[in-house]
């Protein structure tokens, strides 16, 4: 952690987390002279709040008041230092920040994207991947970098036929035009081979800062990923099933303060099973910071109508993953529909059968309902077999 953000952390206990008084001090280091009040607006803090952070930061001397809030030359130099900021593009980066798609900088990097997704492997729908448009690939890297989570930040993404791991590093190459810039990471954890050889060959080719992991997330992340990383990125595929365990995969992964961002891509589904994705957002201690529907696009995906909703959500002090060890269920949607599945209450013991031409079509549905006999939400998978 910074270490000016770390005093004015031990001074005030704020309920979003150190990460408030992060994004504060980059305020400062990028707007010099903006007021107390405009803090409060960029951060999303009450002004009172903010004005309490401003003097910790000013007592700790990484900030200093004249003619608005600035940082001192000491407080630049450790933005710099920690999160690598120096020798950043400021125009292109407010442009980006504002989501501008008409520009030079954006046009530049889509060109490249457009070339680079003409020849990337096709999808296999066995596993739920679908195409998204380089378009889409790109909002998704702008929309990490209007969440204060690219520059500076170790990223991860569940996931990768989307190729958000080149639009990060085409993103910060135009960002740090001189390549300096070496405080940002991307790891990319995929079941597919060709993926994660056509995205290791591609960032060689373009030196981008992408680390790639064939990894099944049916089985644990490996241990050297856990606990490091600042967000992450997936669009698992559209079960309910599939989505709690990509997203306690990338809660493994994550570091443990709040605050932290996830970006979820999925489906728009029906009113009952948003209800059902929401209780597991609970379950897993995230909470829902902003829904975008209708944020991305895809090539080819009429059954979802061409689109499907971003959430990002953000982690807090009950952060804890769903499924920590191996997972045994079906989570693609073939899976789920040509197999009929046993749960055991694990408090009463009561077996319920679960599929679509039963009673309970899904373990959501079954979780939602609680046990027909105590009423408990918790089961666990003790046959599944095929239609």
């Amino acid at each position: 952690m910074n270490p000016y953000v770390a005093q004015a952390s031990q001074h005030i206990r704020l309920q979003e987390g150190s990460m408030a008084i992060e994004r504060f001090l980059i305020e400062c280091y990028l707007n010099p002279g903006i007021s107390t009040k405009g803090l409060a607006r960029a951060t999303l803090l009450p002004t009172p709040v903010a004005a309490a952070i401003k003097k910790e930061l000013i007592r700790a001397g990484a900030l200093v008041q004249d003619r608005g809030v600035r940082c001192t030359f000491e407080g630049r130099q450790s933005v710099e230092r920690e999160w690598g900021y120096a020798g950043l593009e400021r125009d292109c980066h407010q442009s980006m920040l504002l989501g501008r798609e008409d520009t030079d900088d954006w046009r530049e990097i889509l060109s490249v994207l457009q070339r680079i997704f003409s020849s990337r492997p096709q999808v296999n729908v066995q596993i739920d991947q679908s195409s998204c448009t380089p378009e889409t690939s790109l909002r998704r890297a702008v929309l990490g970098l209007q969440y204060h989570t690219l520059i500076g930040k170790q990223i991860l993404c569940v996931g990768d036929d989307d190729l958000v791991s080149i639009s990060i590093g085409l993103l910060l190459q135009k960002l740090f035009p001189s390549g300096d810039h070496t405080a940002t990471s991307v790891h990319v954890v995929d079941i597919d081979e060709r993926f994660i050889g056509f995205i290791e060959r591609i960032a060689t080719e373009r030196k981008l800062p992408i680390v790639c992991h064939l990894h099944d997330v049916r089985e644990p992340l490996p241990r050297e990923l856990h606990g490091q990383f600042d967000c992450f990125y997936t669009d698992p595929p559209y079960t309910l099933p599939g989505m709690n365990l990509f997203v306690s995969r990338g809660i493994r992964a994550l570091k443990m303060v709040q605050g932290l961002p996830v970006f979820l891509s999925f489906a728009h589904k029906s009113p009952e099973v948003m209800l059902a994705m929401q209780r597991e957002f609970v379950r897993m201690g995230l909470t829902i910071n902003a829904n975008y529907p209708s944020f991305n696009a895809y090539e080819g995906a009429e059954l979802i109508g061409n689109r499907s909703q971003m959430f990002v959500l953000r982690t807090t002090d009950q952060m804890s993953a769903e499924f920590a060890g191996r997972y045994s269920d079906a989570i693609y949607t073939g899976e789920i529909k040509r197999t009929v599945r046993t749960y055991s209450c694990t408090q009463c013991k009561q077996q319920v059968t679960v599929g679509a031409n039963q009673q309970v079509a899904t373990i959501e549905k079954l979780k939602n309902a609680g046990c027909p006999r105590c009423s408990n939400d918790d089961f666990e998978l003790i046959e599944r077999r095929s239609c």
